[in-house]
């Protein structure tokens, strides 16, 4: 299927691998913001939840680009599941998905946004300089499950961006109550909105009758606020 004018895709070559990713822009005017948005590790750049979560954000006005990681781009042509790479090589193509969007869009800012594995890695590039002003994170791993003395943090100190965490009540990766403690080693600012009955996944229980669809647009107009609040026009 071609892409639709407000849509490109094309691929980045890293360390002589390529790697596919798409730009979505919005209807009308965009923002000054652009989103680069980063997958989970068993959560491709056009899985379900990543289209949702990249349409609310198109739908308020963000420029959107996603993108594969290394492992996931092989996991993609074998047709197989792939381990994550890593960290350093998951860095690697992430910091060339930002220099493609700055150079592709050349937006005023630039937020690092991303699910999970995406979130962490999105954190420990910012930690390390990435020209990016802030960061939105969707249940960022804190720990592995089930072992909360396995702390995701020693690079807090170093994170000077604005942030904006979403932790669900049951998220297996972190609790409200352990995302807050850990916060305390933070160095910028940053907030936390947590929601109530969400997995990690922020899938709800059926008894609360919310799709995720929903779940993930008010959580686009909760970053839509943030932005407008950190950088007001």
């Amino acid at each position: 299927m071609p892409a639709s004018p407000r849509e490109s895709r094309f691929e980045l070559e890293i360390e002589g691998q390529r790697c596919a990713a798409r730009i979505d822009k919005p209807a009308g005017t965009p923002r000054e913001a652009a989103i680069l948005l980063a997958h989970g590790s068993g959560v491709d750049m056009e899985h379900p939840w990543m289209e949702l979560a990249a349409a609310t954000l198109v739908a308020r006005g963000f420029t959107v680009m996603r993108f594969r990681y290394a492992y996931m781009q092989r996991a993609s042509e074998l047709g197989r599941v792939q381990p994550p790479d890593r960290a350093p090589k998951l860095e690697a193509v992430h910091e060339a998905a930002l220099a493609e969007l700055r150079r592709r869009v050349e937006p005023r800012r630039v937020l690092l946004a991303g699910k999970s594995l995406g979130a962490r890695i999105s954190t420990l590039i910012a930690a390390k300089g990435a020209p990016a002003h802030g960061l939105v994170l969707y249940g960022y791993p804190l720990h592995p499950p089930r072992k909360p003395e396995q702390l995701r943090v020693e690079h807090f100190p170093m994170l000077v961006q604005p942030a904006l965490f979403f932790v669900g009540t049951r998220d297996e990766f972190s609790t409200p109550q352990e995302l807050r403690e850990a916060l305390t080693r933070y160095a910028g600012r940053c907030s936390v909105e947590v929601i109530d009955g969400a997995d990690h996944g922020f899938e709800l229980p059926k008894s609360m009758h919310q799709p995720l669809d929903t779940t993930l647009a008010k959580l686009a107009e909760r970053i839509d606020a943030w932005e407008r609040e950190i950088w007001p026009a």
